[in-house]
């Protein structure tokens, strides 16, 4: 390597050009899992962000992280058993209508079905099992990258320096990398990226419930959209999803009156007591249709943004960036951004991908349509789940598992 990259969010204003074989774009839970998933090969690793170090450290979202998560980051050595609430049972229902059912644990001999754990706190466990256990990988922070551009052998990374996205004169920073892996989050506007607008906001809050959750999630299809209640600590971690003009109405209430409009959609089962502070954000379904470029690949919600409902984004991220680990690792070759290996990595996650999209999205579009034949329709869904349980177990296991529910 021309020049050592250290782990730091500033260097000197010389322009270089490093090499690595492996550079990771976006250092949040899918980037640094991938990062610590290849702490067993030979890979060098860099680890890049436009943010700075735990940046997170501050973020309030709460993730839902399914069974086989936990037993992907157990792997990783990057679970942190005390700040996960477990996820014992899951009540599905629909406002105004018939239908419901109870997808409990016990049914699948395990312990939860999932979890759900502060996005600071699971960022805060893998970064420190990179310290721990990837020592090799090298990290640089606060880069805005310029550019990219590829030929045979290689990608180049054109960085801006700290002191020049100040809008000072220093030079920009080229590193060379065999694979250029993009896992920075949601794609902007991008011609490459399939956009559908759901047409609503996402309400996110945590509130307290009376009685306590018992460990039990709440699904809840109202006329405006899918509400979400998961256990965190003592409260809920709650996803209120509404149109973009009533959630604009929800945040400009006071927590009083927020906590009743609550308890109108929600119906009688709980009351709620207190609330966080609230906020929103649009939702929509964001798809990049091709997974792989000429040493490139996309993973996490640089390949796909999902409709929160049924909580399978992350889910989703984290088995991209296990998949791409195992098939690098496998890659007899040598070079980490070889062809043959990313096309068949993109053939293997075709199935767990178009599954969890479509599950998603279905979702979405069957539970948000208030028409009375969908309700019935719903309703007797709703029921066949809760009466037929291989039909009820199949559901249960795409969500815990993925495509390895499929035979």
């Amino acid at each position: 390597m021309s020049e050592q990259l250290k782990d730091t969010e500033s260097t000197t204003g010389a322009s270089d050009e490093s090499s690595v074989d492996v550079a990771i774009i976006g250092a949040g839970p899918v980037g640094m899992a991938l990062a610590l998933a290849l702490a067993a090969g030979p890979q060098r690793v860099l680890l890049l962000d436009s943010r700075a170090r735990a940046a997170w450290s501050g973020d309030p979202r709460a993730l839902a992280l399914a069974h086989g998560s936990r037993q992907l980051l157990e792997h990783l050595g990057a679970w942190n058993t005390a700040a996960a609430t477990a996820i014992e049972s899951i009540h599905v229902s629909q406002r105004g209508g018939f239908g419901r059912t109870l997808i409990d644990a016990r049914e699948y001999g395990i312990a939860a079905l999932g979890y759900v754990m502060r996005y600071r706190d699971l960022a805060a466990t893998l970064d420190a099992s990179i310290d721990a256990h990837s020592t090799a990988t090298q990290r640089l922070y606060s880069r805005t990258v310029l550019g990219i551009t590829t030929d045979s052998e290689a990608a180049e990374i054109t960085l801006a320096e700290p002191a020049a996205a100040a809008g000072n004169t220093a030079a920009p920073r080229r590193i060379r990398a065999r694979l250029v892996v993009h896992a920075e989050g949601t794609p902007a506007s991008d011609p490459a990226v399939r956009v559908y607008d759901y047409r609503q906001h996402a309400i996110v809050a945590e509130v307290r419930p009376v009685p306590g959750h018992q460990h039990r999630a709440w699904e809840r299809f109202t006329p405006n959209g899918p509400l979400a209640l998961l256990p965190l600590a003592e409260d809920y971690s709650l996803v209120f999803t509404v149109a973009p003009e009533k959630a604009a109405r929800l945040l400009d209430l006071d927590e009083e009156a927020f906590l009743a409009a609550l308890r109108a959609q929600f119906g009688s089962r709980l009351d709620f007591v207190a609330s966080s502070p609230r906020a929103s954000f649009p939702l929509a379904l964001r798809v990049r249709e091709q997974l792989v470029d000429p040493r490139q690949v996309w993973i996490g919600n640089a390949a796909q943004s999902l409709h929160p409902v049924s909580g399978q984004g992350f889910n989703l991220g984290l088995r991209d960036a296990w998949a791409l680990a195992a098939a690098l690792l496998a890659n007899a070759s040598g070079d980490a951004g070889d062809a043959a290996t990313l096309d068949s990595y993109a053939r293997a996650r075709r199935l767990d991908r178009k599954g969890s999209i479509a599950f998603t999205d279905g979702i979405v579009r069957v539970f948000g349509n208030d028409l009375a034949p969908l309700r019935i329709a719903r309703g007797l869904g709703l029921l066949a789940l809760d009466v037929l349980p291989p039909l009820r177990h199949f559901v249960a296991r795409r969500m815990i598992w993925g495509a390895r529910a499929w035979p």
